[in-house]
């Protein structure tokens, strides 16, 4: 089942006992393209607290009644250990969660160089930051970054697809709304050659004609396996099924 990340902010979460909060937004690894934390505001908007649950802990999300249901405790939730999101959440922090929820660990093990074959201090200190290195970012930040095209700029970001089943980034929304007035299309995440948080821009392995030309995209439209055909036989790019 695929989903909007941006229409999912705001859904009431559900725990075993009762409501804990809404979903205020989704954090997810840039390079596995893959979802990680659901954050969920606790306690209210304005005085609220963040804190961040796995997609593993979520049972069901209703589009009509906006509710993502939780196989956890609203006590559970409640006590969790808050976050500032809006700062990158550290490894430390995760290992903070994966204790207090007794979740697996999704990292491979840390790797650590051996100091007695000559390893110096700058060579240990690159590996470390290498490894710790989450690459963990919300979806709300990325809404609104320009899109760059090859040899061009057309449009920003309008929303992510997510597939609630793996909770995998399948898709990207593109608004090329000002170059293309209305117009929406959708691409494939894996098409992404880069994303440049310090410029707010996203690379797109994709001639501005093929996004200009592309089947419009809406809120409306049903994602299934005929239309990914037909979306990925338009691109000509090799599915991933």
């Amino acid at each position: 089942m695929y989903r909007s990340m941006t229409e999912i902010p705001g859904y009431t979460v559900t725990t075993t006992d009762g409501e804990s909060g809404k979903v205020s937004d989704f954090l997810f690894d840039d390079k596995e393209r893959i979802v990680r934390y659901v954050v969920v505001r606790t306690g209210g908007w304005l005085m609220g607290r963040d804190v961040l649950i796995s997609p593993v802990s979520i049972k069901d999300a209703d589009h009509k009644t906006k509710n993502l249901t939780t196989v956890l405790t609203k006590k559970v939730i409640e006590n969790a250990p808050g976050v500032d999101t809006a700062k990158p959440v550290s490894r430390q922090q995760e290992m903070i969660l994966v204790s207090y929820f007794d979740w697996p660990m999704y990292w491979a093990p840390i790797l650590i160089p051996d100091v007695t074959n000559e390893a110096t201090s700058a060579q240990i200190k690159e590996v470390a930051e290498a490894e710790w290195d989450t690459h963990l970012r919300s979806v709300r930040e990325l809404v609104g970054y320009h899109i760059n095209c090859i040899g061009d700029t057309i449009g920003h970001v309008e929303d992510l697809i997510v597939d609630l089943e793996s909770w995998i980034v399948r898709y990207l929304v593109i608004d090329t709304a000002n170059w293309l007035p209305g117009k929406k299309v959708i691409v494939g995440y894996d098409w992404l050659t880069d994303i440049r948080w310090d410029h707010k821009s996203v690379h797109v392995d994709l001639t501005r004609k093929q996004i200009e030309t592309a089947p419009p995209y809406s809120s409306r439209t049903s994602i299934n396996r005929d239309y990914e055909e037909s979306l990925y036989d338009f691109y000509g790019r090799p599915t991933y099924w």
